[in-house]
């Protein structure tokens, strides 16, 4: 579903920077898979490449087959709203429209009809559990609400992948527990790919497998296997290996 190859990334400037160099990554169509390193280890700078909002400096990535990068800009847009699907740290969800206007927002970019918008978001609402919250703007629900309409804005349009990128960042506890349940529930019942960056051992224990990255290059990758708990301390472990400041590394117990 997703191949990364030798993808390197440098940010021309007075002094050039290096973000990423040879990075070779591939997820299989049904996966969820976790990005994990220190800050400033070009876990975000890879997702944006995939997310095709920066380009690879060198190296492709191909998205089912396609490279989105070679494509012009009216049609990287129509991939990017189609193939794709985004969940945000800071939700992205507009202030001025209700719950379900945001939610319908991808279909409404394509042109879709108000009666198979209304169905299609009922739908996945009664799925996330929002369903009396739709008629409702986002200042007046709660963060882990928020996160779940923009979950279901993701979803709703059912992409090929699905990008993350600090989804539980801006969470407590609770609410990113529900919100990652959710994403491991979405992955195994529609087999969406995931691809998700985080800093939080808690949020990356429920992916199939995590990829760590330092300093720009592949690190390591462990898998989880049957027991949770076990993989979460393992995720730990290799994340105090790798090093990086406290904030790196979250206290919490799964």
């Amino acid at each position: 579903m997703l191949d990364v190859n030798k993808v390197s990334k440098i940010y021309e400037g007075k002094i050039p920077y290096r973000a990423l160099t040879d990075i070779d990554l591939t997820i299989e169509k049904g996966e969820f898979v976790g990005i994990m390193g220190p800050s400033g280890s070009g876990k975000t700078t890879l997702l944006n490449m995939v997310a095709t909002i920066d380009e690879p400096t060198t190296g492709e990535i191909l998205i089912d087959g396609k490279n989105p990068h070679s494509l012009k800009k009216d049609a990287l847009a129509k991939f990017r709203r189609r193939e794709l699907g985004f969940v945000f740290q800071d939700f992205n969800l507009l202030h001025t429209l209700t719950v379900e206007e945001n939610i319908v927002l991808p279909l409404t970019l394509d042109g879709h009809q108000v009666s198979e918008m209304k169905q299609k978001a009922g739908a996945i609402a009664e799925k996330l559990g929002i369903t009396n919250i739709m008629k409702k703007r986002t200042y007046e629900i709660s963060g882990g609400q928020m996160q779940r309409a923009a979950i279901a804005r993701a979803m709703i349009h059912q992409p090929k992948l699905l990008l993350a990128d600090e989804p539980t960042g801006n969470l407590d506890s609770k609410a990113s527990k529900d919100v990652m349940e959710m994403l491991e529930s979405i992955n195994r019942e529609l087999q969406t790919t995931m691809m998700l960056v985080t800093h939080e051992p808690l949020a990356a224990s429920y992916c199939n497998r995590v990829v760590f990255i330092q300093d720009g290059r592949f690190y390591s990758e462990i898998h989880r296997g049957d027991n949770r708990q076990a993989f979460f301390q393992k995720i730990i472990d290799t994340l105090s290996l790798l090093g990086g400041n406290a904030n790196d590394l979250s206290s919490i117990r799964v």
